[in-house]
């Protein structure tokens, strides 16, 4: 399904990060990926992780809130693959002061911070990959249906991933005309470290298995596959939406509790 593509896929933290399910199964699937990272404690960890792949990935610093890297990114890409197919964007981030208590006490730093890191940075990988899709390509990024409902101590989060899923019908249009298609995938409630910031993570997630219509909880291996079909031609007339992959979760209306 990605044979011959080239792709980037950023961040990767962790094993357990859903980004790194996405690289294997683009890996899988035949794509020669770059793989991005923040800083030395995740390059570490990547470089733990990519002796698992069927072949070597480009390791590429991606701080998505330095524009001068965004810069080296996007000229690394093009001396090393030439052209990019598909980008996935997998990167957020909040203040854990700022996702628990009341929405309505959010700092202003921890509001600009969490949309510049969980929803600009979007716009800003799209703007610096788009020189390279000179024949098209495809951009998934990651959301959670926080995005839509208010969720229990989710709060900022939940605010910069309305921005991120807007962010995705904005750069649909804009970026359509070159053949460039943008969505996003709203995932379930996952075993994630990223998740296990979120206070009582554990009850979301038990209460989502409970109430979905199929009665289980979202995996990482699922969410891949979801994002493989997107960035491949089987997905070519899909843009500008929101794919929710969370077991049905989304369709009904038991409400979260603690």
């Amino acid at each position: 399904m990605l044979a011959g593509k080239f792709g980037l896929i950023g961040n990767v933290a962790n094993q357990r990060s859903a980004a790194w399910a996405i690289a294997q199964a683009c890996d899988r699937f035949g794509a020669t990926i770059a793989l991005g990272y923040r800083g030395e404690r995740e390059l570490a960890q990547l470089q733990k992780l990519i002796g698992e792949l069927s072949r070597p990935p480009l390791l590429v610093p991606c701080d998505v809130t330095s524009d001068e890297q965004l810069a080296a990114l996007r000229d690394t890409l093009a001396a090393e693959f030439g052209r990019v197919d598909f980008l996935v964007h997998a990167i957020a981030f909040a203040n854990a002061e700022d996702l628990n208590g009341r929405f309505v006490d959010t700092s202003r730093d921890g509001f600009l911070l969490a949309h510049d890191v969980s929803a600009y940075s979007l716009a800003a990988l799209a703007r610096a990959v788009e020189p390279l899709m000179p024949a098209g390509g495809s951009i998934v990024t990651l959301s959670f249906i926080g995005a839509v409902r208010a969720m229990p101590n989710y709060n900022v989060m939940g605010v910069a991933k309305a921005s991120l899923e807007a962010t995705v019908r904005y750069l649909a249009t804009d970026l359509g005309p070159q053949g460039i298609r943008v969505n996003a995938i709203s995932a379930g409630p996952m075993r994630t470290l990223a998740a296990a910031g979120v206070s009582h993570f554990k009850a979301m997630f038990a209460r989502s298995a409970e109430v979905a219509p199929l009665r289980r909880n979202t995996t990482q291996e699922e969410v891949a596959d979801a994002t493989v079909f997107l960035l491949s031609d089987m997905g070519r007339g899909i843009t500008g939406d929101v794919l929710y992959v969370d077991n049905g979760f989304h369709v009904v209306g038991a409400a979260m509790r603690d």
